[in-house]
């Protein structure tokens, strides 16, 4: 059987009204830009590990909610303290 287009689009329609349904996305603020008594800093780790995955990665901007300006301080931070040894580059494990 084929696919069906129009299957697929009824299901997203509040079929009451037949118009679709908008969803609600909650919008990110940036810490930095909230809060100004927080700073970024290189020799905070316990500040910077919110901005990494458990693996080592940097959290991007579009999931973190930083504006461009922190975003671009909170990598610096994050890969000088990677030099220092303050953070991990990656897991321990192999």
């Amino acid at each position: 059987m084929a696919y069906n287009r129009s299957y697929s689009r009824d299901r997203s329609r509040d079929r009451s009204r037949g118009r679709f349904k908008r969803t609600y996305h909650r919008r990110k603020v940036c810490r930095f830009c909230a809060d100004s008594s927080l700073a970024i800093d290189y020799k905070d780790p316990r500040t910077l590990r919110h901005f990494t995955t458990e693996r080592g990665k940097i959290i991007p901007r579009r999931i973190s909610g930083n504006c461009a300006k922190h975003q671009r301080m909170l990598t610096l931070a994050i890969k000088r303290a990677r030099n220092m040894a303050l953070l991990p580059f990656t897991t321990s494990m192999v």
